[in-house]
């Protein structure tokens, strides 16, 4: 054998073998473009003639669900009923009187009893008041004033002399009702509400008492007009035979007639005014009242935490004032429940009007060539997709949460209730924000058209932005989920259990708190980053991350600043916190729902949708995983890219995602929504 020959042959090997390295690694570094699909993307063609067959019935079906038909009851009877539908333009008076007549209509006429639903099936309550929310949104929010609220604390907080003495009235709305939590100094601060209820031991009467102005009862839905009865929340005074002279036991649940049951006029000792005209829901009548000195039997103190005897003696299985105050409170979450189910069902209603407009409308195009549809533009995919993604994710979270909430009231468990309360008030506040936001999204994105009152997205907006603040203010909402997170994790170092809904803490702490893999980091390929498990460990991740830190900057502040000064020292970031722990829920959610599709059509739609829900939010916060090197800039890149183009394979199916709502042009209400003829609608409609 030639010597020559063997190194020259061993050289020719090598050079071979670095050539395809370098061809890996070039691969690697500068992966085909998305725009380029190849087999190995496992993605659709750009081309439209390649579109993914959406089967738009089955996915109607698995999203809807089991409550369909008594919704679709509900629309078809106010279908039917053009007297009981609501003007474009109406007064505060007429819309307020239609609105009774709209809540008389549906339960003494289409003969639908919401209220038998709040304990004994909450998912066909959310139900009902979604589609009722559909025919005018004040109408949904008088209902849920009357039997989620009034109704539902009677039921929640009361016990059986209140059940057997008052259900049937509030259910055939003979006893329309109010609930008076909020003051005027106080919102936020249930426990800081100054109304005082006074024990007469005399009398065996609670006397109701508005101290000052500042204990106004203030924007009591159902008080100024309709409401015979209201659900006061008052601090609990008794007379004692100490120094002191009386003992305050904090705030409890009184019902209170505000007006006489057949004359309907206020009763004495209580003013009630008008709030007046608000930004929306202008068919709900707000009221302020006061009290002086209105007395009310002892069997009005709804008694299920806390009872006073005939002699004025308190008594509660609760052993102290707090935990009273929480017991309280968390039966109260099914406002929160019902706003975040609500919203989403806003969000289904814009995303269907902007994105129908969107497919319609046509602007510019290539020279010499029809105009386009301007959902065919970059920029309007970018607005509208990851939206319409959101949308589908937020419909199957609020649906877990609604599901989690019937279990709740069937089960009584305390860790339950404790994770419904964090869970609701972290969705609440996290979708009602988005939804908000999103409202502004979708009328800029109609353009001019969108600006005209018939095509609805000035009063949708209206009427849903009070949503970020009642029930509880956002803000504060996060605060209360970031604080759960926070006892969480210390259970976890002192060896207790985590709930269902953080169980992922228990792993975090180790395995995503490790440093980042360096070769994960750099994986850019679409199968990688259309995994569900690298999509839900990134989130997981970031909260991990965020929880770890939060809580080693609580615990050096304290030192210095005390508990309050630390924890407004770090607001900022305990908000973030409780944003990423709520897309590490509704991405899991999302990922559930995929799975359990049981259409193939269906199922692979519902796939490239979450993957770009996903991927959009992590393009968001792209800076956190950049900071901590979770992600390589080559990665982000990948990221940015394969998010435009999943925008572009959801515009390809965005008029079948729509249709999959399933709703009726009659509730959508928008001539510029209508899938055919929508110019003729909207040029009819102004006088043409």
């Amino acid at each position: 054998m030639n010597p020559d020959q063997t190194v020259e042959d061993e050289s020719q090997s090598s050079i071979s073998a670095m050539n395809r390295r370098i061809q890996r690694l070039s691969l690697h570094l500068s992966p085909l473009s998305p725009l380029q699909p190849s087999p190995q993307l496992n993605m659709l063609t750009c081309s439209k003639a390649n579109n993914l067959e959406v089967d738009k019935v089955s996915l109607s079906k698995y999203m809807r669900g089991k409550n369909r038909e008594i919704q679709d009851k509900i629309l078809d009877f106010f279908h039917s009923r053009p007297d009981l539908q609501t003007p474009v333009e109406i007064s505060m008076k007429e819309h307020r009187e239609l609105c009774l007549r709209q809540l008389m209509g549906l339960v003494r006429e289409a003969n639908i009893r919401p209220f038998r639903y709040v304990i004994e099936d909450p998912a066909k309550y959310f139900a009902i008041t979604e589609a009722v929310g559909s025919v005018d949104v004040s109408f949904g929010i008088k209902l849920g004033v009357h039997f989620s609220l009034w109704g539902g604390s009677v039921l929640n907080l009361g016990t059986k002399k209140h059940w057997d003495k008052y259900f049937d009235g509030i259910d055939n709305l003979d006893y329309l009702g109010c609930f008076a939590m909020t003051e005027l100094h106080h919102g936020s601060n249930v426990q800081g509400l100054q109304t005082i209820a006074t024990f007469d031991p005399i009398t065996d009467e609670f006397i109701i008492d508005t101290p000052n102005d500042g204990a106004i009862k203030w924007w009591i839905g159902n008080a100024a007009v309709h409401g015979k009865f209201a659900t006061v929340f008052a601090k609990l005074i008794l007379p004692t035979h100490d120094s002191k002279g009386v003992s305050d036991m904090g705030v409890h649940a009184f019902i209170v007639p505000i007006r006489d049951l057949k004359t309907h006029q206020t009763l004495p000792g209580i003013e009630i005014n008008d709030c007046g005209h608000k930004v929306g829901l202008n068919g709900v009548d707000n009221g302020a009242l006061r009290f002086r000195s209105v007395r009310i039997p002892r069997d009005n103190l709804l008694n299920r935490f806390g009872d006073v005897t005939r002699d004025g003696k308190y008594t509660s299985s609760l052993p102290t004032i707090n935990k009273r105050f929480a017991a309280m409170l968390g039966e109260l979450v099914g406002g929160r429940v019902g706003l975040a189910y609500t919203s989403v069902g806003f969000l289904k209603i814009s995303v269907t009007i902007a994105v129908r407009y969107s497919l319609v409308r046509q602007q510019f195009g290539p020279p010499k060539q029809p105009e386009v549809s301007i959902l065919d533009y970059q920029s309007q995919q970018h607005k509208l997709m990851p939206m319409l993604a959101s949308t589908y994710a937020f419909h199957f979270a609020t649906q877990y949460l609604v599901e989690k909430y019937s279990q709740m009231k069937k089960m009584h468990d305390d860790q339950l209730v404790a994770d419904v309360h964090a869970l609701s008030a972290g969705l609440k506040s996290y979708v009602t924000s988005y939804t908000a936001k999103s409202l502004s999204t979708c009328r800029e994105a109609c353009g001019g058209h969108g600006y005209a009152a018939v095509n609805r997205f000035g009063s949708l907006r209206n009427d849903h932005d009070i949503f970020q603040t009642f029930e509880g203010d956002n803000t504060v909402l996060l605060q209360q989920a970031a604080g759960d997170l926070l006892k969480q994790y210390k259970d976890k170092f002192q060896g207790g259990a985590l709930s269902v809904t953080w169980n992922y803490l228990r792993e975090s702490m180790s395995t995503y708190l490790s440093q980042p893999n360096p070769v994960t980091a750099r994986w850019e390929s679409a199968d990688h980053l259309r995994n569900p498990k690298f999509q839900l460990d990134a989130f997981r991740y970031r909260t991990s991350r965020l929880l770890h830190s939060v809580a080693a900057r609580l615990q050096k502040h304290t030192k210095t600043l005390g508990s309050f000064g630390a924890w407004n020292r770090c607001l900022n970031h305990l908000l973030t916190l409780a944003e990423s722990h709520i897309e590490s829920v509704i991405l899991e959610k999302f990922i559930e729902a995929v799975q359990n599709c049981p259409d193939a059509s269906s199922r692979a739609a519902l796939k490239l949708v979450c993957d770009l829900y996903a991927l959009d939010r992590i393009w968001n916060d792209i800076g956190t995983f950049r900071n901590v090197d979770y992600v390589a800039p080559n990665k982000a890149k990948a990221i940015h890219k394969l998010t435009e183009y999943l925008c572009f394979q959801v515009r390809n199916i965005a008029g079948e995602l729509i249709d999959a709502f399933d709703i009726p042009p009659y509730v959508t209400r928008a001539p510029i929504a209508m899938q055919s003829e929508a110019y003729a609608q909207y040029t009819q409609h102004v006088g043409f």
